[in-house]
């Protein structure tokens, strides 16, 4: 499924860890919105917080929004 959104969100896993991709690359499993923040950040938004990554319409979350973290 094509997304419009350059970064994705994928849903939980069994460890709670959410797969992130940023473009056409995986950037690693995020545990919580630190992690996504610190994603943001490396890819070049480092002014970027948690609440950024919240709000963000770049951000495309599947299975649960930034609040779902457990399967």
């Amino acid at each position: 499924m094509a997304t419009h959104h350059p970064v994705v969100v994928y849903p939980p896993g069994e460890d709670g860890g959410r797969r992130v991709r940023i473009g056409d690359r995986f950037v690693g499993v995020a545990y919580g919105l630190l992690d996504v923040t610190a994603f943001m950040q490396e890819a070049g938004l480092q002014d970027w917080d948690e609440m950024d990554v919240v709000r963000s319409s770049l951000i495309e979350w599947q299975g649960g929004g930034p609040e779902m973290w457990e399967r």
